[in-house]
């Protein structure tokens, strides 16, 4: 049995079949949580699904777009079970300052890491509050915490969502229902791999590197590493943490600042 037993628990992971939402998808699973993944991609989702239960472990794909709030809705109305835990991971990048960000690429960061969020939130915290429990974990991000070079419509949104972390929190402590949030520095994905690819061919090593040593101790982090905070913060071992954010950053805030 994992050290933090999610067993008999129902968990809720949007963005959950690739990358960071993959690593927590997995890692609850394996914590013996039947994982619920809303994701958007049906090839990813159903992969990821079948992963989990070739391992041996329960999960379920629903397909998903969360920054629809009323298919939002129908996909947590359709789950006739307890919602223990929401993990709030899926979310864009944007590259951009406030003279190149356009209106479009503004309302798309709203309308997906923002809205997409409080869909979600909303959505479940009626059932959380009729069970007298519940766990939410957003993932927001450095840029929220700290001014971060071209990524101005990415800060705000994830500012929102550490904002709306805290607010839950203080909302719902009453109700024994916790939430915090993770701000990860850069951690080694495909997204990233695909992104230097794209916008640095020929370069696609020299850029790995110079973005790995960003961080104060020298390299990316993980995503495994993000799902272990994740696990621990979900879990009952967590029980007395509650609108905290927690920086996976290889030191980049308080060394680089």
């Amino acid at each position: 049995m994992h050290h933090f037993d999610l067993s008999g628990k129902n968990a809720i992971i949007t963005g959950g079949a690739s990358g960071i939402g993959k690593a927590i998808t997995m890692l609850f699973a394996h914590a013996g949580a039947s994982v619920i993944v809303l994701e958007l991609s049906k090839k990813s989702g159903e992969e990821v699904v079948d992963e989990v239960r070739k391992a041996g472990g329960n999960a379920m794909f629903i397909h998903c777009d969360i920054a629809d709030a009323e298919k939002v809705k129908i996909a947590i109305s359709s789950l006739n079970f307890s919602i223990d835990i929401l993990v709030n991971n899926a979310g864009i990048a944007h590259v951009g300052n406030l003279q190149n960000t356009t209106i479009e690429d503004f309302d798309r960061l709203f309308r997906i890491n923002v809205q997409g969020v409080y869909n979600c939130m909303k959505a479940v915290i009626e059932r959380m509050l009729n069970q007298g429990s519940g766990v939410i974990l957003n993932m927001a991000s450095i840029a929220a915490m700290v001014g971060l070079p071209d990524r101005f419509a990415y800060s705000m949104a994830k500012g929102a969502v550490l904002s709306m972390t805290y607010s839950v929190a203080r909302d719902y402590v009453d109700h024994n229902i916790r939430c915090n949030c993770i701000s990860p520095a850069r951690i080694h994905t495909p997204f990233v791999d695909a992104f230097i690819g794209k916008n640095y061919p020929g370069n696609e090593k020299e850029i790995f590197e110079r973005l790995s040593k960003s961080q104060p101790i020298g390299r990316m982090g993980t995503a495994e590493e993000v799902a272990d905070m994740a696990l621990f913060l979900c879990s009952d071992k967590a029980s007395f943490i509650t609108g905290t954010n927690f920086p996976i950053d290889g030191g980049f805030v308080t060394l680089n600042t």
